[in-house]
């Protein structure tokens, strides 16, 4: 390990947001014990630019003005380099404009895929187009689904993500059924029991964490898993483990982050975490390995640019950069990172991946 010193220019502090409370707050522990991992891989190393990475959690389960607000206290002090996060994008939206710029910020989770991102986010996470609309065609093509009933949290990324679905489908009328819920929802009879959702073929869910976890077991309860599949691109290990493997019979994930025990990597990401965690660590699930990768990504980016400077970064993805790394994404168009994404079945409490989306 490179011994590093403790002055301010020999250290880059990151922040990193996560939800640890509110219904993403199941995926925290996993989130932040993969940062870890990254953080001592990437500091056992060089650290990024020679400069040892500190880390600081924000909860970002919070209000987004709130969260939006101590990042820029933090900002403040001009000792900030970089910023992560695995949160909404309401969330996202706020600290965004807090950000304005100053450092780059790398968001990991999936997004609305809306254009006018402002400048310095660095969109990790997939947008609908290329995850939630080619899996509802697999699903069109394989299980002949057709006509849909969406129930999403009520915020920008699931309306968003509904409306790119209904703009890929043959007619905008497939969406039977279009519901939204304020995030902490524990009930979903109001859904559940609308006659039309029997006119749907398939559900494409739309909620974060243990409101998914929630909607499932009462889902299940109807009996309906059996005849109609669920599609979400918003479901780790955690939300499944939560759930219960009964509640999860029948439901297709959309991800660019599942971890595929099938490869070296990812038995070699597994091993590396379960000797840097312990035996009895958070689970490492598609959600915690995007923050993972996100932190590894910053690190490529800033050694192939050799900057952590936004208007140089953002200068060169804008050209096609091409990455080599630990990360699945191996470049950028425009803001946003590229790399595979892939549909896979939940097993119980875990993924079978099936397919690459296309």
């Amino acid at each position: 390990m490179p011994s590093f010193g403790q002055s301010r220019d020999e250290t880059i502090e990151i922040l990193s947001i996560v939800p640890t409370q509110g219904p993403g707050g199941i995926i925290a522990p996993s989130c932040t014990a993969a940062i870890s991992l990254a953080v001592d891989e990437i500091n056992s190393s060089t650290g990024i630019l020679g400069r040892e990475i500190h880390l600081t959690t924000i909860d970002g389960g919070r209000e987004p003005t709130e969260v939006a607000d101590e990042v820029a206290a933090f900002l403040a002090t001009g000792m900030v380099g970089a910023i992560t996060g695995w949160h909404t994008s309401a969330v996202r939206r706020a600290v965004a404009e807090a950000v304005d710029a100053r450092v780059p910020y790398l968001y990991a989770t999936d997004h609305e895929g809306l254009p006018d991102e402002r400048p310095g986010v660095l969109l990790v996470g997939e947008h609908p187009d290329h995850q939630t609309v080619p899996a509802a065609a697999w699903m069109a093509r394989e299980l002949g689904v057709r006509r849909w009933a969406v129930i999403g949290n009520d915020y920008i990324w699931p309306r968003r993500t509904a409306l790119a679905l209904r703009r890929s489908l043959p007619t905008p009328y497939d969406i039977i059924v279009e519901h939204y819920v304020p995030l902490g929802t524990t009930d979903f009879s109001d859904f559940l029991e609308n006659p039309a959702l029997l006119l749907a073929d398939a559900v494409l869910i739309l909620m974060v964490g243990a409101d998914t976890a929630r909607f499932n077991r009462q889902f299940s309860a109807t009996g309906l898993p059996t005849v109609m599949p669920r599609l979400s691109p918003a479901v780790d290990e955690n939300v499944l483990l939560s759930a219960g493997p009964s509640a999860n019979t029948n439901l297709y994930v959309a991800s660019s982050f599942f971890i595929d025990n099938n490869t070296t990597e990812g038995r070699s990401r597994r091993a590396r975490y379960h000797r840097h965690q312990g035996q009895f660590a958070p689970a490492l699930t598609t959600f915690s390995n995007s923050t993972y990768e996100a932190i590894h990504l910053l690190n490529t980016l800033a050694e192939t640019t050799g900057t952590l400077d936004v208007k140089t970064i953002i200068a060169a993805a804008e050209t096609g950069l091409v990455l080599d790394g630990p990360a699945t994404r191996r470049g950028f168009l425009g803001n946003q990172a590229v790399g595979p994404a892939h549909l896979a079945m939940a097993n119980g409490v875990d993924f079978d991946i099936i397919d690459t989306l296309h």
